[in-house]
């Protein structure tokens, strides 16, 4: 019997295109930084997906992201696979203190899918970006991230897109 690979869906918002991250109250900009997160820098209770299990899976790439200011407070979460042209977002996540109402920082989510671009641009694809959006979010990834819809629910942020927020958000980086 064969096991069935679980559908993801991309739930993620993405409130506000920043140039990093930025309070929701006082504006202020924090510049971000992404590394691998390890196993015991997860706390089950701090995260609606089982990042445990994301750590485990051969082909997923699991990163934190950070403040350069305070690397010990994770803002968000990403796990990329590598396929062969491409990279596929499998799971996007911000931290509960960065969700609803009362975030506390913007720009969290269109960081993360800037950092899988960025991603998909240093190892050669052009930035190209896949991930599967949950229904009710496909327009929102339009409008917000650029991205296209290919077929059903499967949307990608081609090069053009990919390079804008690349430079939104990396602004040191050359392209």
């Amino acid at each position: 019997m064969s096991k069935k690979k679980e559908k993801r869906e991309v739930s993620v918002e993405i409130d506000k295109l920043t140039n990093s991250i930025e309070n929701a109250i006082t504006g202020e900009v924090f510049e971000t930084e992404f590394s691998k997160v390890t196993s015991k820098e997860l706390k089950k209770r701090d995260w609606l997906f089982d990042w445990q299990k994301e750590l485990k899976e051969r082909n997923c790439q699991v990163y934190k992201m950070t403040t350069v200011e305070n690397r010990n407070i994770i803002q968000g979460l990403i796990s990329l696979i590598i396929e062969d042209k491409f990279i596929t977002v499998n799971i996007v996540e911000n931290a509960r203190f960065n969700r609803g109402k009362n975030k506390i920082y913007q720009g969290v989510g269109g960081n993360m899918f800037a950092f899988a671009c960025l991603r998909s641009m240093d190892m050669g694809f052009g930035g190209f970006v896949g991930f599967v959006a949950k229904t009710s979010l496909i327009k929102h990834y339009q409008e917000t991230l650029g991205a296209e819809l290919a077929i059903g629910q499967r949307m990608f942020i081609p090069d053009e897109a990919a390079e804008k927020l690349i430079h939104q958000y990396f602004k040191t980086r050359r392209i």
